[in-house]
């Protein structure tokens, strides 16, 4: 299942959002569409998510689904996200 990492920290409302990544300290701001996906994300699996947003908004289950692939590979290619397989980077190990 698609998670946040540990060093992420959202903000979600329904007006919009934003992730902290602690390692950089860079925010990453999301668009009211684009906070829903992550909420919705982190709720459920990725199927689910996509029929979930697809009622809300109401759109078509394809684009609902390109829509919620979308923001979860953005955010994974930022390193803030993670679809649960394999091994996940610690960052703070470094000092060890």
């Amino acid at each position: 299942m698609w998670q946040l990492r540990e060093r992420a920290h959202p903000i979600l409302t329904d007006q919009g959002g934003a992730i902290l990544d602690e390692r950089t300290g860079r925010w990453t701001q999301l668009t009211p569409t684009a906070a829903a996906a992550v909420m919705l994300l982190l709720s459920c699996p990725t199927e689910q998510a996509a029929d979930r947003f697809a009622q809300r908004y109401g759109i078509g289950t394809e684009q609902a689904t390109t829509d919620i692939r979308t923001v979860a590979n953005s955010l994974t290619a930022k390193g803030l996200a993670h679809d649960g397989q394999g091994p996940t980077r610690r960052w703070w190990r470094w000092c060890r």
